[in-house]
């Protein structure tokens, strides 16, 4: 992706599918077309709370955050990878691949 939306959604009661959505919605309004492509931060991820986060052994392991960088997974056909590079509670959406051309009207 090289172009995309930062969006920002630190609303406590809302999973990750919900800002998702939330984003997309407003992506597709404002571009004409739905996103395809999150980058999130680990930390959103929902499986993130299975991952360890301190105790006695927490120097020994990877941190929480290294398990889940580059996961992906699929929420209302948005694929959703995440990335140390996105701040916690922020969306990068935007479109995979390459846009299609427009047509000339010369």
């Amino acid at each position: 992706m090289n172009i995309g939306m930062l969006w920002f959604d630190n609303d406590p009661k809302a999973g990750l599918d919900v800002k998702v959505e939330r984003a997309a919605t407003y992506y597709r309004n404002k571009y004409g077309r739905k996103p395809t492509l999150c980058f999130v931060h680990p930390s959103m991820l929902p499986n993130a709370s299975a991952f360890p986060t301190g105790g006695p052994s927490a120097e020994r392991e990877t941190p929480r955050e290294d398990k889940l960088t580059n996961q992906t997974y699929t929420t209302a056909g948005i694929e959703v990878r995440s990335t140390r590079s996105v701040l916690p509670n922020h969306l990068w959406l935007g479109f995979n691949g390459t846009l299609e051309s427009e047509p000339s009207s010369r």
